[in-house]
């Protein structure tokens, strides 16, 4: 069974959380019963159960968690990522270099028409995410896109959904198929992006008008701002998700996939970046990153 759950009733500025009143804390009985019942009948029929919560009030009482050879072997994995995540890094905040003749990237960039409308889409989803309004409905919104990543992952992992629900107080979908892949897939996959540009590919195989371009990247910009200010909000609420696959290694998987979606996004919308000069100048980043290390690791061994 996979389930995730999201309390959405807690302000997100709340610092302490009130007394709980004994009504709340018999539902909340209630509801771990239900929770621990719901685990032994899905591991009859061969289901795994995953969690996750919001808030850090996290109601479930029996988060599996790794053996300590497997969590080892996943720090050290994660350990091992980190170079990798340093490079992509690299890549992304010098991508400047990359150009044609005397153009620059980041000035063409901000030049463009394209530009401007992504980020006038981000800018005013990010400034609805801090004002809260219809804060209920955008929640609903994040943990149905987070709901339908997991499910559709599932798919694409030849596993099967079972029951998938959905609301402003939680959501859970059931499965026979569990992995890191559809664990984690929900804190880099922009689902609300992808569900735009499928519909601009649909509507744009049909027909066009005027603004079409300008108004796919203000739509892509408000959902991509979504989906990133919802995740980082999300992830440091005491998530059962990452601690079952390691917290440690899921932030590091999280932070690399995420960085080389931005990379994606950047090569697609570009006229200068194709994805040869990209990865050879990720190449070249790792050279450098290589020679940085190497001379860091002679002068501290010098010191003894």
């Amino acid at each position: 069974m996979r389930q995730s759950r999201y309390h959405s009733r807690a302000s997100r500025n709340q610092r302490r959380a009130p007394r709980p009143r004994l009504g709340q804390l018999l539902r909340d009985a209630n509801t771990r019963a239900h929770q621990r019942a719901n685990r032994r009948l899905g591991r009859r029929h061969g289901l795994t159960s995953m969690r996750a919560a919001i808030d850090g009030l996290s109601i479930y009482d029996e988060i599996e968690t790794l053996q300590w050879p497997a969590r080892l072997m996943r720090w050290l994995f994660a350990l091992a990522l980190l170079p990798l995540c340093a490079i992509t890094s690299m890549t992304l905040f010098t991508i400047n270099e990359i150009g044609q003749q005397d153009a620059s990237y980041w000035l063409q960039l901000l030049k463009s028409r394209e530009f401007l409308f992504f980020f006038t889409g981000m800018f005013l989803m990010g400034s609805w995410f801090f004002s809260k309004l219809l804060e209920n409905f955008f929640l609903y919104l994040y943990v149905l896109g987070h709901e339908l990543t997991h499910a559709l992952t599932v798919y694409l992992c030849l596993g099967h959904v079972s029951s998938i629900k959905v609301s402003t107080d939680g959501g859970y979908i059931m499965t026979n198929k569990s992995n890191l892949f559809i664990s984690l897939s929900p804190y880099f996959v922009p689902f609300w992006s992808v569900v735009v540009m499928i519909i601009a590919a649909l509507i744009g195989h049909f027909t066009s008008f005027r603004y079409q371009e300008e108004l796919l990247y203000f739509a892509i910009g408000g959902s991509w701002a979504f989906h990133m200010l919802w995740t980082i909000w999300m992830i440091p609420r005491d998530q059962p998700d990452l601690k079952e696959n390691g917290t440690f290694f899921s932030l590091v998987i999280i932070y690399l996939a995420n960085v080389s979606v931005i990379l994606c996004m950047m090569v697609l919308a570009s006229s200068i970046l194709t994805w040869s000069n990209v990865l050879n100048h990720w190449l070249n980043q790792g050279q450098l990153f290589y020679s940085m290390s190497e001379r860091v690791f002679t002068r501290v061994i010098s010191l003894f």
